[in-house]
Parts: C-alpha cells; structure tokens; sequence
C-alpha cells in the first residue's frame, strides 16, 4: 500500500491507497511546523489506529510539501515508521511532465502533483485551479506542457483581510450565500466572496480560451472549491482526488524495481 501525504499551509492531507489504486482513507490534519519527527508519527500511527488499518502494511510513501520547515521532520518520521525514506516531490523526480517556467523550481509541488494528475484524466489544453490557502491557476497545452499560471489569495486569507482590516466587519465562516444580494453584513460578506471569486475564476478562463482560440478543460480542487465551483458559470469538473491521484503517479514513474505498490 502506499502512503500519500500534502503538506499545506493549513492543513496537510494523508491518503492511502491500496494495490489498485483505490484510496482506502483520505484525512486531513492542521500543519504545524514546529512538531517533531515524533510527533508527526504519533499522528500518522493514530490515523491508521481510526481508519483500522496496519502502518506495516504500508510499503512505500510519497509527500510533497509547500512548508519547507516541515520537511525533514516528515521524512524522519515516515522512515521510522516504514523503515526506509520516502520519496518527496522535487528536483530529480520523474514527472513526465513538460514545464515552461523560468524557474522550474519555483513551482509549487502541490501544482506539480495536481498538473501530472490532470494530464493522465482529462483532455488538454487544460485549466487546473486548486483552491487552498492561496488560488492557483494553471494551464496546460495541448502539447502536454505546463505553461505557467496565476496565483492569488485563497478564499479564506480574502475573508480574513476584511474581517483583519475594516473594524466593522466579523470573522465570519465560508458558506453557501443565501442570494446574490445580501441583507446583512455577513450576509454581503458571504455574497462578495462567493460570488466575487466565482466571476474572477470565469473572467479568468474566459481570458485564457481567448488567448489559446479554444476551449479548455477546466478543472477544480482543493478545500475551498466545492463552495465556489458550484456558483461559476463555467463548466468545471470538480475533482477531490485529483492532488493525491497526482501523488500516486509520480510515485509510479519513480518506484524502483516495478513491484507493487
């Protein structure tokens, strides 16, 4: 079995999947990045304490990560559980994935991991948003290549700017606006940032169609998308899975000796 991890600035995700690559659990855990080695295994072994799975059935695992600080501490702790390292998204891992980027680096491996996944399941050229701590926006040619992409202040850092400076306004939860007018306060906070993100992702996409002359597949995930996607006018396929699933295939394209998973 293999185990996946995506370390976020909020919150780090841990799937496992299984030899046919059905995901058996997926949890979420706030990041901390002062938690030790020991702390981290300590998580991961109560994890599979809840979901009634054995960490010795595990036989290989993947992270990739946007908190640099939390790196080494993951790494010691999977090779303590499981006996031999991980293998961690970066420099020097086959992605089979073409980037335009001048600074190959520089490109998150969550958009890494969302792109490869995006290019084994939909058509191209592709749009492929991730809606977490901050949004991404990336497009992917016809020609299989990541071309380059947006980034802009997740929906829930939008929300807190306003709450933080405007001393009127409250901290307030996303949620499903009731209409697109407000009536009260939160009410109109909700509205704005629903809808507001919703019209910015189509003006977006609409911008790229034009620039490419023709259409894209657009396609969204992170924590925050199943609230937004739902009030977009474009036509976009919500993919829960689709970070993880990315995970699993890199995993695939690097694993030694071919055996299973």
């Amino acid at each position: 079995m293999l185990l996946a991890i995506d370390i976020g600035n909020s919150t780090t995700s841990i799937g496992l999947f299984d030899q046919l690559k059905e995901l058996r659990f997926l949890a979420s855990l706030d990041t901390d990045s002062k938690k030790t080695a020991d702390q981290i295994s300590v998580d991961l072994m109560n994890l599979f304490t809840l979901y009634h799975y054995s960490v010795s059935d595990v036989t290989g695992a993947i992270f990739c990560s946007v908190v640099p600080p939390m790196n080494f501490m993951m790494e010691k702790a999977l090779a303590r559980l499981l006996g031999k390292p991980p293998m961690m998204v970066g420099p020097g891992v086959r992605t089979g994935l073409n980037i335009r980027m001048e600074i190959h680096s520089q490109l998150g491996a969550d958009i890494v991991a969302d792109a490869v996944s995006a290019l084994a399941k939909y058509p191209v050229p592709a749009v492929v948003i991730d809606m977490g701590t901050a949004t991404t926006i990336g497009l992917i040619s016809a020609d299989r290549t990541y071309q380059g992409g947006l980034l802009l202040p997740g929906v829930r850092i939008s929300l807190d700017a306003l709450s933080d400076h405007a001393a009127q306004l409250p901290d307030i939860s996303l949620q499903h606006p009731k209409s697109l007018i407000g009536k009260n306060t939160e009410d109109c906070m909700r509205s704005g940032i629903v809808y507001g993100t919703a019209a910015m992702i189509d003006g977006i996409v609409q911008r790229i169609e034009e620039q490419l002359g023709q259409p894209v597949t657009v396609v969204a995930t992170g924590g925050n998308a199943p609230v937004i996607v739902r009030y977009c006018k474009t036509d976009i396929i919500y993919d829960k899975y689709l970070l993880m699933e990315g995970l699993w295939q890199i995993y695939q394209k690097n694993k030694q000796g071919g055996g299973e998973v």
